[in-house]
């Protein structure tokens, strides 16, 4: 790996290394010092793509020139100036670039201006020159397309990457770039970052833009944020893109001070209470228990008083209230991309299972959905009530390890499987995304195959600062960055 007294003169295989081991941070800090330059930075990330993505699967679509042309004019001087980063395929859209949702409905869509987030990141000096996989509209926990195929799991690549920010943490996890782009709907930044041994934060409701063409994602349950190797890449990213755009309908309380300030802070002793029963009732694999488990004892280690508790919610008004609201919202997206098109949806636009889906918001009402809406509000009072009496929730990211390939495909034919793999992937995150509390994936753990199992803590509504603070520790007492994939023919 190039020092800083060589970088500016390292070979490709050199560049390629140090891409894969420095976080954002550091790589700006190179940048910042003029040991490295961003077009260097970006020739190492479109070769280290080049070479594992077909291995992988996880970048859709290629923006190379954009990039160029963005540092050839002259980045922005912000806190990544000259770091390659990736978008999701699924909103976030750039100006005169791709965006398909994962959809053959969305193939040829061009996006006509830059969503406020993604201009966010331009001005922190990102260089984006690509986008990332996702499964269509996000609708599973599988990276795994029609349009786009598999995305694998660089530990594995047999089993899922997570989803639907798949494509990033697969990305990330290869060390094709520090962090990307990710969305969370019902867990998809924090079940990819479990399945890819990464660090995954979604916000709090509200707390990153949604706009200027929607006021929220999925009724308030989906947030913008990113997958990171380290929790300090997202608490200053997470500060660089904060805040409500013109227009936003609410917005998350304002921090107490920076988020990457509060990486320094030595948390207090915290009141922890861990749960291992999935809050939707799904069947947890017990080396999830296990992760949550020693991640229980490391924070008692660090100080901090664990209690088992038992989370109770009315399990079936739950899972109708999602149904109902990401129903209403596909559709609504889908008849919107059909009236674009200057004709009728038709069933062959998209994937058996968001079909389904989309058709059976077709039987809902007005009042179902506002009944939805309250239900789910519902939840944020009663998560509200769980966080007074403990500082952070602690449970396993998912009911089950990274899944095998095919199974979470919106193509399968027996949606019965489907859904009983889906609800075990979400059986902890969704409800976080219900009532919009910050919650992150933090990799402390490695099963027996050698895949990653993350564990969730999830925080008071407004308060990535204590999570962050948490995190920061964790990161120190029990490390991860140095843990990579190996896959053949790169970093051999």
């Amino acid at each position: 790996m190039p020092t800083s007294s060589d970088a500016k003169d390292a070979s490709p295989e050199a560049m390629s290394a140090l891409l894969a081991a420095r976080d954002a941070t550091a790589l700006a800090d190179l940048v910042r010092v003029g040991e490295i330059s961003p077009a260097q930075l970006l020739e190492a990330a479109i070769a280290r793509a080049e070479a594992v993505n077909p291995q992988i699967n996880a970048i859709v679509h290629q923006m190379h020139e954009a990039a160029a042309e963005a540092i050839d004019i002259g980045l922005p001087d912000g806190p990544f100036k000259g770091v390659p980063f990736l978008l999701k395929d699924l909103y976030c859209k750039s100006a005169g670039g791709p965006v398909s949702q994962g959809s053959r409905i969305y193939a040829e869509f061009v996006a006509p201006h830059d969503d406020e987030i993604v201009a966010r990141y331009r001005r922190a000096g990102l260089a984006i020159f690509g986008r990332t996989a996702s499964p269509e509209f996000g609708l599973s926990t599988s990276t795994e397309s029609a349009l786009h195929g598999q995305t694998r799991n660089p530990w594995n690549l047999d089993y899922a990457a997570g989803g639907s920010s798949g494509g990033a943490a697969a990305a990330v996890a290869a060390g094709v770039v520090p962090m990307a782009n990710a969305s969370d709907g019902g867990g998809s930044i924090r079940i990819p970052a479990s399945c890819c041994g990464l660090f995954g934060l979604k916000p709090t409701r509200g707390r990153t833009p949604a706009g200027p063409d929607i006021g929220e994602g999925w009724s308030g349950m989906s947030n913008i944020h990113a997958v990171t190797r380290s929790v300090r890449d997202s608490a200053a990213l997470l500060d660089a893109t904060a805040g409500p755009d013109l227009g936003a309908p609410y917005a998350a309380p304002a921090p107490p001070q920076p988020f990457a300030e509060s990486l320094h802070n030595r948390p207090r002793s915290l009141r922890i209470g861990l749960q291992t029963e999935a809050f939707n009732g799904a069947e947890v694999d017990p080396v999830c228990v296990e992760a949550a488990a020693s991640a229980a004892q490391l924070c008692e280690e660090l100080g901090h008083r664990v209690e088992i508790i038992q989370i109770r919610v009315d399990r079936e008004p739950m899972l109708d209230a999602g149904a109902v609201l990401i129903g209403a919202n596909l559709l609504a997206t889908l008849e919107a991309r059909a009236a674009d098109l200057g004709r009728a949806l038709r069933e062959d636009d998209v994937e058996p299972l968001t079909w389904l889906t989309a058709d059976g918001a077709r039987a809902r009402t007005a009042t179902d959905y506002a009944n939805a809406l309250r239900h789910i509000h519902a939840l944020g009072r009663e998560v509200a009530g769980f966080l007074s009496e403990y500082d952070v929730l602690l449970t396993p990211t998912m009911a089950i390890p990274p899944p095998p390939l095919g199974v979470l495909s919106l193509s399968n034919p027996d949606a019965d499987a489907f859904s009983a793999s889906l609800q075990r992937t979400i059986g902890f995150t969704q409800l976080f995304n219900m009532s919009g509390n910050p919650a992150m994936s933090v990799p402390l753990h490695w099963d027996s195959n050698g895949l990653p199992v993350g564990v969730q803590f999830a925080g008071g509504y407004g308060d990535e600062s204590t999570l962050f603070a948490l995190a920061a520790q964790l990161e120190a007492a029990a490390p991860w960055a140095h843990r990579l994939p190996n896959l053949p023919g790169i970093d051999d």
